[in-house]
């Protein structure tokens, strides 16, 4: 069981002290919050992490697309905020999340499906139905 310590006294939170990239993002890695069942990885700049702060949807933004992307917003795979953790440096963040069917857009509940054992590739979840 993990232990959960409460600081002695609280600290505004402002996510321009999070240590971002060249490209003004930080990776955010989305957890189950009552198994501990590692979802994904995505990234967040400012305003992602301030989105996802006001609405307790997780709200990431798209490399990609180069825009923010919900969660959940076209395949209703939502992930519901339940707490927002920042690592010792302030240069990635811990998502614990409510997660509502598959994390990966392959459809499958973890995006880390593939493990590498003895220099083979083996996948150890298929697609959800």
């Amino acid at each position: 069981m993990q232990k959960v310590f409460a600081m002695s006294r609280a600290v505004s939170f402002d996510p321009s002290t999070l240590k971002f990239n060249e490209a003004g993002l930080i990776p955010a890695i989305a957890q189950q919050h009552d198994t501990g069942e590692v979802l994904m990885m995505a990234w967040m700049n400012a305003e992602a992490v301030r989105k996802t702060l006001d609405t307790g949807r997780v709200t990431y933004w798209s490399r990609s697309r180069q825009a923010f992307w919900i969660k959940g917003e076209s395949s209703g795979h939502v992930q519901k905020l339940v707490d927002l953790r920042v690592d010792c440096d302030r240069d990635c963040l811990l998502v614990l999340v409510d997660q509502t069917g598959p994390a990966c857009h392959t459809n499958r509940r973890s995006c880390f499906y593939t493990a590498v054992r003895d220099g083979d590739e083996v996948e150890l979840m298929s697609p959800l139905a």
